[in-house]
C-alpha cells in the first residue's frame, strides 16, 4: 500500500526529525516570521528550504507534475520579499538552541571560538538589484573586481563543529551602483539590515559578538584574519570579554617597546628565537600595541615560501606558543563552510532575485540548511551521541565470536525478566527453554544449561 503523501509536508522524513528536534518553527514565530491567511511561512520555509535535496530549484519544481500541488510563484517571492520578518532573530535563535546542544557533547576544558569572515556575493550578472556594488575580491588569487556584496559572517566553532551565527551583505558607500528602494518602511527589519550594510565592517562585528553572547552563545577567543586585526577592533572585542587571536600583517599598525614605537619587521628582529623551533615556530615576544593592549605576537614559517614568516598576535598572554597556532587553526572551519555554502548549498544560484530582502532571507535559508546538515553530522560522528554509541556497539559486536553474543544476549535477557512479575516471568521462560531445545546440537553445545533452567 502507498501512504497519502501530505501536502504540506515537503521535508524528508530525516530532516523532519531535526526540524522538531531543533525547533525551527518555533524559531520562525518568534522571529515574527508569520502570516494571518494563505500558505503558512512555516510551510513555504520547509518548500524553500528542501529544494536543495530534491535536487531541484523552485522553476523546475513549477514544471513538474506535480506543481498543482504547489504554492504559485507569487506566494515564495512575497514570503522571500518581506521585509517585516526579523530574519537576523531566527538565525540566532536556531544557532544559539543548536550550540546548547553541541556544548553538552563538547569537553568543557576544550577552547569555544567566535570566527570572523568575509567572502564574495557574486552577481556579476545582474544590472538592478537594491545596493548592488562593485567590490574587490582580496581573498581570491586573481585580486579581481566583481559586482556584488562582501558577506560579512560570524560563526561558532568548538574545533569540530562549526555553526554560522549572523551575517551581513555589505554594499558600499562609494562603489555603489543602486541605493536603497524608496518603496521600504524605514520601521522594519529590513530597512535596518540596509542601514547595516552600508556601515564598514569593523562597525558591525562588534554589535554581531554582542547579539551573540546575549543569545547565550559561549566563546572565549575570537579567531580573525590580517583583515580584521585592526587595534580599534581588537580593544572593542577586549572590552567586551574576549580574547583576540588574529594574524596580522605589515602595515601603519606600530607596537610600543621599551617605550618606542617600532613595526611588524623591527618587532621580528627584537623577539627572541625559540629553542628547537617546534612546529615552525620562529620567534615570539610580549609588547603592547599602540592603543595600550597587552598582546604576545609569535613568528612562525611561511609553509608556501619557507624564506618568509608569519606573524599572529593574541591577547591572551597566558597561551603557550602552541596553544596560539591549535587554536587559530580553527578559523579554517569558516573557510570550509563559505565552500560548501556556495557549491553545495547553491548559495548565490537557487534565486535570482533584484530585492534585498530576498537575498538575506535566501542567504538566511541556506545557512539554516548548514546547520541542520552540521547537527545530523555531528549526532552521527561523536561518540558521546545516539548515533556514535550505536557505530560502536556494531563495531564490537563484530569483534565478538557468535557463541559469546549469544551467551550475552541470553544473560541480558535474563536480568530484565527479574525486573518483571512472576507470570509474565514464567511465561517468558518457558519460550525461552523452548526455542534453546529447538536449536542444533552444536549450538548448544556452547550454551551452558544453567541459562535455560528456572
Amino acid at each position: 500500500m502507498i501512504d497519502q503523501t501530505s501536502q504540506h509536508n515537503q521535508l524528508p522524513k530525516e530532516l523532519d526529525s531535526v526540524f522538531s528536534e531543533l525547533e525551527m518553527k518555533k524559531d520562525l514565530r518568534q522571529a515574527g516570521i508569520k502570516k494571518f491567511f494563505g500558505f503558512s511561512c512555516a510551510y513555504l520555509f520547509e518548500l524553500v528550504f528542501s529544494l536543495i535535496f530534491q535536487h531541484r530549484n523552485w522553476f523546475s519544481l513549477l514544471d513538474s507534475k506535480k506543481a498543482d500541488q504547489y504554492p504559485g510563484k507569487d506566494a515564495v517571492y512575497r514570503f522571500l520579499n518581506q521585509s517585516t520578518f526579523n530574519w537576523r532573530r531566527f538565525l540566532l535563535l536556531l544557532s544559539s538552541h543548536t550550540i546548547q546542544k553541541v556544548t553538552r557533547l563538547t569537553d568543557k576544558k576544550r577552547p569555544k571560538v567566535f570566527i570572523l569572515d568575509d567572502s564574495a556575493y557574486d552577481r556579476n550578472r545582474s544590472k538592478k538589484v537594491e545596493l548592488l556594488a562593485r567590490c574587490f575580491d582580496h581573498a581570491s588569487l586573481k585580486m579581481r573586481f566583481y559586482k556584488g556584496f562582501r558577506m560579512l559572517t560570524l560563526g561558532w566553532s568548538d574545533g569540530c563543529t562549526f555553526i554560522p551565527i549572523d551575517f551581513s551583505l555589505l554594499s558600499s558607500k562609494k562603489s555603489q551602483i543602486n541605493g536603497i528602494s524608496s518603496q521600504i518602511d524605514k520601521r522594519t527589519c529590513g530597512y535596518k539590515r540596509r542601514e547595516n550594510a552600508l556601515q564598514s565592517a569593523p562597525e558591525q562585528i562588534p554589535d554581531m559578538i554582542a547579539r551573540a553572547l546575549a543569545n547565550g552563545v559561549d566563546a572565549s577567543y575570537v579567531l580573525m584574519d590580517s583583515w580584521f586585526t585592526l587595534p580599534p577592533l581588537v580593544q572593542a572585542i577586549v572590552e567586551q570579554g574576549l580574547d583576540v587571536i588574529g594574524m596580522v600583517k605589515e602595515t601603519k599598525q606600530r607596537y610600543i617597546v621599551n617605550g618606542n614605537p617600532v613595526s611588524l619587521k623591527q618587532l621580528y628582529r627584537m623577539a627572541q628565537p625559540v629553542q628547537g623551533k617546534k612546529k615552525g615556530v620562529l620567534r615570539s615576544i610580549h609588547t603592547v600595541m599602540a592603543n595600550g593592549t597587552p598582546v604576545k605576537v609569535i613568528f612562525i614559517r611561511n609553509r608556501n615560501k619557507r624564506s618568509e614568516w608569519l606573524a599572529i598576535l593574541s591577547t591572551d598572554c597566558r597561551l603557550t606558543d602552541q596553544e596560539i597556532i591549535r587554536i587559530y587553526g580553527m578559523r579554517w572551519n569558516i573557510e570550509v563552510f563559505f565552500k560548501t555554502a556556495k557549491s553545495l548549498l547553491k548559495l548565490e544560484k537557487e534565486f535570482q532575485s533584484r530585492s534585498y530582502d530576498a537575498l538575506i532571507s535566501h542567504t538566511t535559508i541556506v545557512f539554516s540548511r548548514f546547520i541542520v546538515l552540521a547537527w545530523q553530522n555531528r549526532c552521527h560522528v561523536d561518540q558521546r551521541t545516539l548515533g556514535g554509541l550505536f557505530y560502536e556497539l556494531c563495531d564490537e559486536v563484530n569483534e565478538l565470536d557468535w557463541a559469546v553474543a549469544l551467551q550475552q544476549l541470553i544473560e541480558l535477557f535474563q536480568d530484565a525478566l527479574k525486573q518483571t512479575n512472576k507470570r509474565i516471568r514464567k511465561l517468558i521462560q518457558s519460550q525461552l527453554e523452548q526455542w534453546v531445545t529447538s536449536l542444533p546440537s552444536y549450538i548448544k553445545a556452547y550454551l551452558p544449561i544453567s541459562l535455560c533452567e528456572s
